[in-house]
């Protein structure tokens, strides 16, 4: 089982991209993130027509925007957090059936919070909070679990070009790690982290000042296992090729294999 997450950035103007990736990498399931398109507007028959016959979509004019596109049904799809008040698409949820077994897979587009200090930061701080709440009360009644997603939040100093820069900046607070560290303290496990890595592994880099071409990336999109698939995992990648595609998104897709 293949699953893989990727911000696009805008599905209306990714949508070619996504379709020529997912010819070259058929992975299981793909998590999309930042949809800025509403329901009624989401390629559901381009998706369809390339396999991908069951979507899960929680849309959004203009800003955030999730889905989930499967190969296999999903079922018991749920949308935001459950017991958390929220204005914005940021969160799908969906049970997948699959030949080694049922598992719950959750695709979330994590608040950015724009600088500490502001209204924004207290939003995220507080969506963090729900989020954590939540997949307790998920992982009790569906331990087979995944979290996958655009994060905002690097985990330590490997996840960022700059460390002593940047830290304590947004995207490397201590108090948004401290929160990235309570979803593992749940029992799940940063699944790139498994396997050894390349130095300056990022799966976002800044459009300006070509931050690509020099590497001053971020790894701000994870992919978190719960304990019983821990030891199913046989590979954790991020894919960069698609950041040299003209017009590319900001963030690359990252892949995880679940045996």
């Amino acid at each position: 089982m293949k699953i893989a997450t990727w911000n696009v950035n805008s599905l209306s103007v990714r949508l070619p991209q996504v379709l020529d990736w997912l010819a070259a990498n058929p992975v299981d399931a793909l998590c999309l993130q930042e949809l800025k398109l509403p329901d009624e507007k989401f390629p559901l028959q381009a998706l369809q027509d390339a396999g991908y016959n069951h979507c899960a979509v929680f849309g959004q004019k203009t800003y955030n925007g999730v889905a989930i596109l499967s190969r296999v049904p999903l079922r018991d799809v749920t949308k935001n957090i459950n017991g958390f008040a929220d204005e914005q698409s940021r969160v799908i949820a969906a049970t997948l059936d699959t030949a080694e077994g049922a598992f719950r897979l959750v695709n979330g587009y994590f608040v950015n919070g724009q600088e500490p200090g502001s209204e924004k930061f207290a939003y995220k701080m507080q969506w963090l909070t729900g989020l954590r709440h939540w997949l307790k009360q998920e992982l009790v009644s569906t331990p087979n679990l995944v979290l996958v997603g655009d994060f905002n939040i690097t985990f330590d100093d490997r996840d960022t070009h700059d460390p002593e820069g940047l830290r304590e900046t947004i995207h490397h607070m201590t108090a948004e790690r401290e929160h990235f560290q309570g979803l593992l303290d749940l029992g799940l496990t940063d699944a790139f982290r498994l396997f050894d890595q390349p130095d300056k592994s990022y799966s976002w880099w800044d459009y300006r000042e070509f931050a690509f071409r020099r590497n001053r990336g971020l790894r701000i999109d994870h992919i978190l296992v719960s304990e019983p698939l821990k030891s199913r995992v046989r590979s954790c990648v991020i894919d960069k090729l698609p950041r040299k595609n003209e017009r590319p998104s900001d963030h690359v897709p990252v892949v995880v294999e679940i045996g």
